[in-house]
């Protein structure tokens, strides 16, 4: 008989189904629940009481933090950061006796995006390259990379650089990330790197 050797760890109360692709170099940790049909990328760290859903992809480098569930119709792309207890949507009018498995909606975290403690993404919208989403923040519309968006329901109030830091922009609309030195420009309402 044929052994094949797995390349990532999964606690022994954690249940992997048939079907599902997890790369190497990934951690998933207690009573957590990878469904058939779902991929994850390398060097992942899933916490406790985790579930992925069929169809959901998360690219390399993603961090889940415990008791998330992430519902199909998500992808999330590499290096995504996914507080304790985020709520993740898929359908927009849900109710019980009415079966609406053929409208699930599509929900994509961009590459780098933070998404805080208790936060909700209500499904369809896009949340852009290294955004970083508040704890306890209601995602209600897509947000643009670069972002930061808090409350309920969510709006931006400003602009973080991709080492998570404010981004306090001077008069000729460039600012400078404190940790990276990596300078930004802020033009038409869009932020992107200059520098780094």
């Amino acid at each position: 008989m044929l052994s094949i050797k797995r390349e990532y760890f999964a606690h022994e109360t954690a249940v992997i189904d048939e079907g599902s692709i997890i790369g190497k170099g990934t951690r998933i940790w207690h009573f957590s629940h990878i469904m058939p049909g779902c991929e994850i990328g390398e060097h992942c760290n899933l916490g406790q009481n985790v579930v992925i859903s069929p169809g959901v992809k998360l690219g390399n480098h993603v961090k889940v933090q415990n008791n998330v569930s992430i519902y199909t119709g998500v992808i999330c792309e590499s290096e995504v950061f996914i507080g304790p207890s985020v709520v993740f949507t898929n359908v927009i009018n849900p109710r019980s006796a009415i079966s609406r498995k053929d409208q699930y909606a599509k929900t994509v975290v961009m590459k780098g995006a933070t998404i805080g403690a208790n936060a909700t993404i209500v499904c369809g919208h896009t949340i852009g390259t290294f955004a970083f989403i508040g704890a306890g923040t209601v995602v209600t519309k897509d947000v643009t990379s670069y972002a930061l968006v808090v409350g309920n329901p969510g709006r931006q109030i400003g602009w973080m650089s991709e080492f998570g830091h404010r981004l306090h922009f001077d008069n000729t609309g460039q600012a400078v990330c404190p940790e990276s030195g990596a300078v930004y420009l802020l033009k038409d309402g869009f932020v992107q790197k200059i520098s780094s």
